[in-house]
């Protein structure tokens, strides 16, 4: 059923709904006397819900319904899709209009109706990210705790050797496979931190200089320059990373007598600290954007200079929103994967030399959610296993965020 017909219809009798009731609004007092208490708008609105809601219960109990195992492309229950179920959801609308229009009298609290509509909207649309959360979560602890029972936890919490491979026959040759995770983690961290030395000086540098030295000139110009980094898609800066940074880097490389692969954390590393410049940067304009002029001001009236202000006095009052800037960062890099795939590939090397090939958890996880292995393989369970790890370290930079903002959120508040 297309559901953009029907959405449409439903739009316009709301529309007409809505013009009705401020028209009745606009056109007096109530049959008793009395004024109405509200604003027109907000009848209007009042109608607007009394239309919707209906119609929206009646479409989750459809989707339930669709739910069920049953041929829907022939007989009866094709009917229900096509005319009994787009005829019902407009009766319920009229209905919800008629109703909501004749409950328009003056001493209707329409404000206080109005807000706890917002209220249990609010309240719904909270309890489905909560409840979203958890069921990822036990979907990754589901298919973790399968996978622990193929691979001990010890071989792949301290194995150092990655190579996923397992037989998809009985009698394959070289499919014991080896789920030692360490490499993936540190190739991780290792190109998290080089694009992290790269980001945060400059993204944090760019903010200050434009929120505190810039002229509103020059700052209207460069900054939605700048802001452009963030809407170039990654896989450009993964063909940049692979046929510009990593040769670059290659040629210095062999100038120096140094061995430079072509696909190095380097190049990985620096290129996802250019695309990550933007994120840090635009959040910590706003943050410093946001600190009280009057420190401003009374720090300039104690004799201190415009440097002095900026490195004692905005910048501590700013950090708490500076670090969480830092932390989106940091989500982002070991969330990226298109430009680790390019430039860095699929080398699971355990190694601290930024210099040579690594790979990342999230480039892992991909690779073992392609092909042809049987879902409940060794192989492809490990990419929930990873998966479950990666979100147990950013929920615990997370928190240690939130402690760095609460310490120093106290001396400013």
């Amino acid at each position: 059923m297309s559901f953009s017909p029907l959405i449409f219809l439903l739009l316009a009798m709301c529309t007409a709904g809505y013009w009705y009731a401020t028209k009745k609004v606009l056109a007096g007092k109530g049959t008793d006397g009395g004024g109405y208490a509200g604003r027109p708008h907000q009848f209007g609105m009042y109608v607007v819900v009394w239309g919707l809601l209906p119609p929206l219960l009646l479409f989750l109990v459809w989707f339930v319904f669709t739910l069920l195992p049953l041929d829907r492309t022939t007989g009866p229950l094709q009917q229900v899709d096509q005319i009994i179920f787009p005829v019902l959801a407009m009766l319920a609308a009229a209905g919800g209009l008629y109703l909501g229009i004749q409950n328009i009298k003056p001493g209707l609290r329409v404000r206080k109706t109005l807000e706890g509509s917002v209220y249990a909207i609010l309240i719904l649309a909270s309890t489905i990210s909560v409840f979203t959360t958890v069921g990822i979560v036990f979907s990754l602890l589901f298919e973790t705790l399968s996978f622990f029972e193929k691979v001990p936890l010890s071989e792949f919490f301290l194995g150092l050797n990655w190579s996923p491979q397992t037989a998809l026959r009985a009698d394959q040759v070289g499919s014991s496979g080896a789920f030692g995770a360490i490499p993936l983690f540190a190739g991780t961290m290792l190109i998290t931190l080089i694009a992290m030395i790269v980001a945060v000086p400059l993204g944090l540098f760019s903010a200050i200089y434009m929120t505190e030295y810039a002229s509103n000139g020059f700052r209207a110009v460069v900054k939605p320059i700048l802001e452009i980094l963030a809407g170039i898609p990654t896989v450009v800066y993964g063909f940049f990373a692979a046929l510009t940074v990593g040769v670059f880097f290659r040629d210095v490389g062999s100038s120096l007598g140094l061995s430079v692969v072509s696909e190095s954390a380097l190049a990985a590393g620096v290129v996802m600290g250019m695309m990550i410049i933007p994120f840090i940067s635009s959040l910590s304009d706003d943050i410093i954007m946001a600190v009280p002029q009057s420190l401003r001001d009374g720090s300039y009236g104690l004799g201190a200079t415009h440097s002095e202000t900026v490195r004692k006095v905005i910048l501590p009052a700013a950090l708490p929103g500076i670090v969480g800037a830092v932390l989106l960062a940091v989500s982002r890099a070991i969330g990226e994967t298109m430009i680790v795939v390019m430039a860095a590939g699929f080398a699971a090397n355990l190694t601290a030399n930024p210099l040579e090939a690594v790979t990342t958890v999230t480039v892992q996880i991909v690779g073992l959610l392609v092909g042809d292995q049987e879902f409940d393989s060794a192989k492809t369970l490990a990419a929930f296993a990873l998966a479950l790890v990666l979100f147990v370290i950013t929920l615990a930079l997370n928190v240690i965020a939130l402690v760095v903002v609460r310490k120093y959120r106290e001396k400013y508040d």
